[in-house]
Formats: structure tokens, sequence, C-alpha cells
């Protein structure tokens, strides 16, 4: 899954860890999450989009279609 974490987290002037320390997981989840070699679970998606002040998870996280 695409997203958008890495553009909209520099935007807010927010490092790596501060946005892991605000949605309560590891750096290494936001890089893995920002690099697209982690899905995360809804409640994570949720927290994540909050923390980038955005209002819709899909604003973060671009869902691709595989037909």
């Amino acid at each position: 899954m695409k997203n958008r974490i890495r553009e909209q987290r520099k935007n807010l002037g927010m490092t790596q860890e501060e946005l892991a320390g605000a949605v309560g997981v590891t750096r290494q989840t936001i890089i893995a999450l920002e690099k697209g070699r982690y899905n995360p679970s809804l409640l994570l998606a949720h927290r994540i989009k909050l923390a980038l002040k955005e209002r819709h998870i899909e604003d973060v996280f671009i869902l691709e279609d595989h037909e």
C-alpha cells in the first residue's frame, strides 16, 4: 500500500521519532511504513492520520486496485 506519510510528516516539521511517539510505535515501524514494506492495522492508520492532522485515512494511505 502506498502512502504519503513521509511527505505529510515533513510538511509538519515532524521527525520519524516524533511521529512514532505520537502513535505508539517504534521509529523502525515508521520507516517500514514510509517505505511501503508494512501495512498498518486500521487502528494504527487512524492514529497516523490524526497525528498528521488529516481528516481521512485516504488522505494518507492510497489503496491500490489489484485487478
